[in-house]
């Protein structure tokens, strides 16, 4: 339920903040460029530019249902939360004489982490006896309410609706299952929020992000933890581009090499990179060499690919022009070959990294010591939530900030990509 209600809001603000935008730009100071006097921009990719008021929303957006869904003090309005405080609900009991009395079940529900003691209530006046019970938020609480009746009474209705063996009754700020025994399983009102131990506030991942970083995690700092992956996953996607780039050239200009090599690359593309680990450690063991083979695999195949359609796509017009010219093959190689396929290599690099980013949790999976997917690991054993998102988030940012420097490489390296 919680699910599907975030997918609604998050929908709907996607749709409205698209046209609360475009509204704003109808409006605003009309841009005059190039881009702005093409009629026509639907399948022209360099028409196509990131609006940068949708990459803003997007990400206070996705901030603000964080906070909301999470009781975020960093965020001014919440969804619906679990109830706490004191409820009660009032069962009617039947003894073996067929005689009817009433009862109250107190129920003081408290935060989950803390403790309460029930209420005292006063036993009542007939065979039925008040009950108190305790519970904290997003769990349960087993009442045994006829336990202190008169001998052979039973429940056979909850706040005046039957019940029996299975059924389940709403109350007043939360629900009653009747159990097999016929004991009374109340269930407080969860809300919309979810649990700390299912998504931490933003507040609580900034905290322990602080903590971690002064006093370290697991016997290394924060920064051993990310350098070491990050030393993996460049040596993983630089190992795999210097052997994948050359493979992807020379399947693309030798009919040999590409009848030779086609089927090995295109069998070992779809395989994951986790169902290599049981065989990398028996070939590599389980330290460095490993992790850094797991990732080298992770990389090879896109960049092998990313080079040999760099190569199919360059124009045949601009191979027979250099011949034409008196180039030689070499110099086609250099001049014409090379820089038209950089474009496809570097998005396959982009790619590549990205795969190896996402598989450098489970290469650090081999008996990793020190790096974030370890840390993820060792977090989420002791169900420390607050300690996997952060690394998650930090996995994240780095990811990003590493293909942010790819594509400016690309920018600088390759000018003419897009170009005729």
């Amino acid at each position: 339920m919680t699910g599907l209600v975030l997918l609604l809001i998050y929908v709907g603000l996607f749709v409205g903040l698209y046209f609360v935008v475009r509204f704003i730009h109808s409006i605003g100071r009309k841009e005059h460029d190039y881009t702005s006097l093409k009629t026509v921009t639907f399948g022209d990719e360099s028409a196509i530019r990131p609006d940068r008021w949708a990459s803003f929303f997007s990400v206070v957006v996705i901030f603000v249902i964080w906070g909301a869904f999470t009781g975020s003090k960093w965020v001014p309005f919440h969804v619906p939360g679990p109830f706490l405080g004191e409820t009660s609900f009032a069962y009617t009991a039947t003894d073996g004489s067929g005689a009817t009395d009433d009862a109250r079940v107190h129920v003081v529900v408290h935060e989950v982490g803390t403790k309460a003691a029930p209420a005292e209530v006063p036993p009542g006046d007939g065979f039925a006896q008040d009950d108190s019970v305790a519970v904290g938020a997003w769990r349960s609480v087993l009442v045994k309410a006829v336990r202190n009746d008169g001998e052979g009474a039973a429940v056979t209705a909850v706040d005046g609706q039957p019940i029996a063996p299975g059924q389940r009754v709403r109350v007043a700020d939360g629900a009653v299952e009747m159990t097999a025994k016929g004991s009374l399983n109340f269930t407080p009102a969860k809300g919309l929020q979810m649990e700390p131990i299912w998504m931490p506030p933003p507040e609580a991942v900034v905290e322990r992000f602080f903590e971690i970083a002064t006093e370290g995690y697991q016997n290394f700092t924060l920064w051993e933890h990310l350098g070491w992956s990050l030393l993996r996953v460049v040596a993983g996607f630089v190992l795999g581009s210097l052997v994948g780039i050359p493979l992807g050239y020379a399947m693309g200009l030798s009919g040999w090499f590409r009848g030779w090599f086609d089927p090995i690359v295109e069998f070992m593309r779809p395989v994951p990179p986790l169902a290599l680990i049981p065989l990398v450690i028996i070939w590599f063991g389980i330290w460095e060499t490993g992790k850094i083979v797991l990732l080298f695999l992770a990389a090879l195949w896109i960049m092998t690919i990313a080079a040999r359609a760099g190569v199919s796509g360059v124009s045949i017009s601009k191979v027979h022009a250099a011949y034409s010219l008196g180039a030689s093959k070499r110099q086609v190689l250099r001049h014409v070959i090379v820089p038209n396929s950089l474009p496809e290599i570097f998005t396959g690099a982009r790619v590549a990294m990205g795969v190896c980013w996402g598989t450098v949790v489970a290469a650090e999976l081999v008996a990793a010591q020190k790096g974030a997917g370890m840390m993820i690991i060792a977090a989420s054993k002791f169900q420390l939530t607050d300690i996997v998102i952060m690394g998650i988030i930090l996995i994240g940012v780095i990811g990003y900030g590493i293909d942010i420097l790819m594509r400016m490489a690309e920018r600088i390296l390759v000018p003419w990509k897009g170009r005729s």
